[in-house]
């Protein structure tokens, strides 16, 4: 099982039985670049607060299970699944977010359709990311535009920089600053400690009135406006992968799913520029009692959970089989 490492605070140095040690700043500095740390410079209070921040989690793990690799592609700045192949020859592409990519189990759906259809099926899916991560690399869109088919998962709504709020351009999970409209709506609100976009939601949605309508609005117009645009730039034929992951209770950041949802006419609108929609609903693996078939580390079970597992994937597999077929 894959060793977690963990982070006990600034000033701070961490070895690789994690265990916290002290050290002066420049020892502490070499060791967290070593173990796959950054420092990241935030505003609290209206001071510059220092903070260490996992790259390891992201890129360098992988899926936090043992031997997922992850690599980048000329013109990327993402990470994706697997080790890098090359594109010379024919291949289907799979991209979207942490389902696709394939997080915690050892073979995504990717994996399962090049087994099946005896044929090379790369996997462009990228931890965290959303539509901006999507639509707003360049290399994604190459790399699509090489395929000779494409699987996209339909990227949830939040993860996306709009009129009322920014998010980090890779990592779209993040969010970095509302703009002056959102705290013009909220002025009640105080977001300096609000990281994320799920958090962000639950703090709009504990206010309970109609203003989080104009937030939403805006997001699912965005979101058809990006993704439209981004499916009618790929000369590839596309099959719109719509996956329905039912989540259950999320602890502290619980959201309501119903609100932030992708709706059906969303998908419908985009999806006329798609040769087929494929739509599959599925559970995390927390709920379907799949949690032993995993692969995470000691102190990661509790983001596994809220995870997709293997029948998850096999049933997506399955479901993607015949339109793909249809299209050859």
């Amino acid at each position: 099982m894959f060793r977690c490492l963990c982070v006990s605070g600034y000033g701070d140095s961490i070895d690789r039985s994690g265990r916290a040690a002290r050290g002066s700043d420049s020892s502490i500095l070499l060791q967290m670049r070593t173990l796959g740390f950054s420092q990241d410079l935030r505003l609290h209070d209206g001071n510059r607060v220092k903070k260490w921040v996992s790259d390891m989690s992201y890129h360098q793990t992988g899926s936090g299970g043992p031997g997922h690799e992850v690599c980048q592609y000329e013109g990327s700045r993402l990470w994706f699944r697997g080790a890098r192949r090359v594109l010379d020859q024919p291949y289907a592409a799979c991209v979207g977010g942490d389902e696709t990519f394939g997080r915690f189990v050892d073979r995504p759906f990717s994996a399962i359709l090049e087994d099946r259809l005896e044929r090379r099926v790369l996997n462009f899916g990228c931890l965290f990311s959303g539509v901006d991560a999507l639509c707003d690399d360049r290399g994604v869109c190459n790399l699509l535009r090489g395929a000779d088919l494409c699987v996209m998962q339909a990227p949830g709504l939040l993860g996306q920089s709009n009129q009322f709020y920014r998010v980090h351009s890779r990592r779209n999970d993040r969010f970095l600053a509302p703009t002056k409209d959102l705290i013009s709506l909220y002025p009640e609100i105080d977001f300096t400690e609000v990281h994320f976009v799920r958090h962000l939601m639950t703090c709009l949605q504990k206010v309970r009135d109609a203003r989080i309508e104009v937030v939403l609005d805006e997001l699912r117009r965005n979101w058809v406006r990006k993704i439209g645009d981004f499916l009618q730039g790929l000369e590839t034929p596309v099959i719109l992968l719509r996956l329905q992951v039912l989540r259950g209770e999320q602890g502290a950041h619980h959201i309501d799913f119903a609100d932030v949802d992708v709706t059906d006419q969303m998908i419908q609108f985009v999806g006329k520029s798609c040769t087929d929609i494929v739509d599959v609903k599925t559970h995390v693996c927390g709920q379907s009692d799949e949690i032993e078939d995993m692969l995470f580390g000691t102190l990661q079970q509790p983001m596994a959970e809220h995870m997709i597992g293997p029948a998850a994937h096999r049933a997506i597999a399955a479901a993607l089989m015949r339109p793909i077929r249809n299209l050859h």
